[in-house]
């Protein structure tokens, strides 16, 4: 029987499995969808599709520099023990060095890497290790200096938190602190024009109310809501705010001394953004005596 790509397609989104071994399976079973599938779960390459419903909020980011290009990758797993595991830290330094070659999270995972794609490579660590694992997200910065900073890291490179900074000019060693500075206060954007228009009104209606609440002259509160808004733009645009390694001087003014022009950053945490599933004990209790 002829197998077609979209017999191949079927079968890779039922049970999870890379392209490569789907199409043997469908070879192997003569095209029967059935067969294919529980020739997948025998050699342990289904595992993935039963894990798909589980939540992967664990694991690691990985950043990687080449010719004034930074990328920042996230590798989920389901458990922080995985992010300690040798052949996971392995597979994860070769997608972020796999980034470097590519614009966007999606060709990263249609990017050839030993042999096979990104998500195929991915899909054989779950039947390996057994746990869901997901390639999230990717992000990149460039410059004429780029810099990397993994904060508390779990392998060179790579641990729970990665920072890119970006500079105009020449000064590793400025970027480096800056960096560090941006990975300690999670800045919300590079400067005021970057913030998202959404957080700044939000932010803007809060103050105008407890303003409001004052009983002060309208004049008096837009004047009290314009210096409260500076000061909020201070605390969370990286270039507003005191630079850490010295108080006395924000980012901006600490890189301009140095001679160099902060162009961008990037911070990303391990899970930020994903809802975490939680159960009590008892519930996953009862759900293991009702499994068996």
């Amino acid at each position: 029987m002829a197998i077609t790509a979209q017999m191949v397609k079927e079968l890779r989104e039922s049970t999870g499995a890379g392209m490569m071994d789907a199409k043997k399976a469908l070879t192997e079973t003569d095209g029967n969808m059935e067969a294919a599938v529980d020739w997948l779960r025998t050699k342990g390459l289904a595992k993935a599709a039963k894990k798909s419903d589980r939540v992967a909020a664990e694991g690691l980011v990985a950043v990687a520099v080449r010719d004034g290009k930074g990328v920042a990758v996230e590798v989920n797993s389901e458990t922080d023990f995985v992010g300690k595991n040798a052949e996971f830290q392995d597979m994860v330094r070769d997608i972020a060095q796999t980034a470097l070659s590519v614009d966007s999270v999606d060709e990263l995972r249609n990017a050839e890497m030993n042999g096979k794609t990104v998500a195929e490579v991915v899909t054989d660590a779950v039947a390996k290790i057994g746990e869901k694992m997901d390639l999230r997200r990717m992000e990149t910065v460039q410059g004429d200096t780029v810099v990397s900073y993994v904060h508390n890291a779990a392998a060179e490179g790579m641990g729970r938190i990665g920072v890119l900074v970006a500079l105009k000019g020449d000064n590793a060693e400025i970027g480096k602190q800056i960096a560090m500075h941006v990975a300690a206060t999670s800045p919300a954007s590079l400067s005021e024009a970057d913030l998202d228009p959404a957080l700044v009104e939000r932010e803007k209606t809060v103050l105008t109310e407890q303003a409001r609440e004052s009983g002060k002259p309208d004049a008096v509160i837009e004047k009290m809501i314009a210096g409260r808004m500076s000061k909020y733009f201070e605390e969370v645009t990286l270039l507003g705010q005191k630079f850490v390694i010295n108080p006395d001087v924000t980012v901006a003014q600490a890189a301009k001394d140095a001679g160099v022009e902060v162009l961008a950053f990037v911070r990303m945490a391990v899970g930020e953004g994903i809802e975490k599933k939680e159960e009590d004990f008892a519930a996953e209790v009862a759900k293991t005596r009702g499994a068996s």
